[in-house]
């Protein structure tokens, strides 16, 4: 039995047990192994209490009598427990990983069964049981061996500073926030319409010749078609016109320039977080795009800010794992008509997603729809930058130039 062997575990090593009992579902025991659960339960009481390595059957033993009162029959069936559970053979210590995701995947297996049932019955909703479905699929039991930073700090310059990551398109990005490195996480945001995803495609148009990696885009705002016809206008620069006259060629500079690492996943696979941490898990990613970040499901609070809050620290942490994250948000009804976006402007959020952010970058337009000015302003900035950042520009505002048609942003 899987839970046995992890109670051995846990008793022959203290440092399983720090690592690892936050992982195990001790409410699920407690309602089909009675006995078992009482064992968690008092080597969690023990290890509290005491400063010992580990845990002998007489120490357990001792210590479950001592917590609850049993009949002569329920200690002899306590101490054949105990002596079936710690003679075993000692599992492997390195499947410990493997033997906790099984009693997770279990465990939330029979909760989707239960969950199943009770929908049937008209007792639950079915987005209870998505949701149970979503937990089953996405977290996973990780070994979480604690690594310090390496206090190295020519190695730290050399890393965050003097190499640089991801440059962008306007140079006022590059002199302001620099360059995008593995780790940063950060968000545009403005009111629709006003060109977020041209300035995404005209971004990353630029920093896809800078890597061997792909830019994995994951759209579930509008038709992924026109988001991948966009991005052919901004890595070649041509109208819409241009790029469908020569169709050959433009495919064969497009791949020439892209080295077809440019991946967009449409609606189905960009909806779902444990979706989305799949594909990333077979990608070697450079840059990872959220188009757009509030529409990713998989969290689940009792307050819509604090849902969003789960949503952009689970963005923070892929930027750690694997690449800088670029999300595109919302603005708020305040920012209808407004030129410089001011960080209160966040749509469903003044301080959730705010502080989950690296850097934040506000675009507003004029009321005029047909004005091709767009105003950047940097309403956040904690990245340290390049050798040309300057400080004076680290919160600092810009008027830029949009062709829509060629789907560029350029600096005026």
């Amino acid at each position: 039995m899987v839970e046995e062997q992890i109670i051995n575990l846990f008793c022959k090593d203290r440092n399983y047990f720090t690592k690892y009992y936050k992982y195990v579902n001790i409410n699920y025991i407690k309602i089909n192994y009675s006995n078992i659960f009482k064992l968690f339960i008092v080597i969690d009481y023990y290890y509290n209490k005491y400063n010992n390595n580990n845990i002998t059957k007489e120490e357990l033993e001792l210590a479950y009598n001592s917590n609850y009162l049993l009949k002569d029959s329920e200690r002899k069936e306590l101490s054949d427990l105990l002596d079936r559970v710690l003679s075993a053979e000692l599992p492997n210590p390195d499947a410990v990983v493997t033997l906790l995701e099984e009693h997770r995947r279990r465990c939330l297996a029979g909760d989707l069964a239960r969950l199943a049932l009770d929908v049937e019955d008209g007792k639950s909703d079915v987005k209870e049981l998505m949701d149970k479905f979503t937990e089953f699929e996405h977290q996973e039991v990780t070994s979480d061996e604690p690594t310090a930073i390496e206090l190295n700090l020519s190695n730290l310059h050399t890393s965050q500073v003097a190499t640089p990551g991801l440059r962008w398109r306007l140079n006022f990005l590059n002199q302001s926030l620099g360059s995008l490195r593995k780790g940063d996480f950060g968000f545009v945001f403005a009111r629709p319409e006003t060109g977020k995803t041209t300035f995404l495609a005209s971004e990353i148009s630029k920093m896809i010749e800078q890597t061997d990696g792909d830019i994995i885009w994951f759209n579930n705002e509008e038709q992924g078609n026109k988001v991948a016809i966009r991005c052919y206008q901004a890595v070649l620069g041509v109208t819409a016109e241009q790029l469908f006259n020569d169709i050959e060629r433009n495919q064969a500079l497009f791949e020439t320039k892209t080295g077809s690492r440019l991946k967009i996943y449409d609606f189905e696979d960009s909806s779902r977080a444990s979706r989305i941490d799949a594909i990333l898990k077979q990608s070697n990613p450079a840059l990872i795009i959220f188009d757009q970040i509030d529409k990713i499901k998989g969290f689940k609070h009792d307050r819509n800010d604090l849902e969003l809050k789960q949503i952009y620290q689970w963005a923070r942490e892929i930027a750690k794992n694997y690449a800088p994250v670029i999300a595109i948000c919302q603005a708020s009804g305040e920012a209808e008509g407004k030129l410089w976006l001011t960080m209160d402007m966040v749509d469903s959020s003044k301080t959730a997603k705010q502080g989950e952010a690296d850097w934040i970058l506000g675009i507003g337009k004029e009321q005029d729809n047909s004005s091709r000015y767009r105003y950047l302003n940097i309403t956040k900035n904690k990245l340290l930058g390049d050798s040309d950042t300057l400080p004076e520009l680290r919160h600092g505002s810009a008027q830029v130039m949009m062709k829509a048609e060629i789907a560029r942003y350029e600096d005026l």
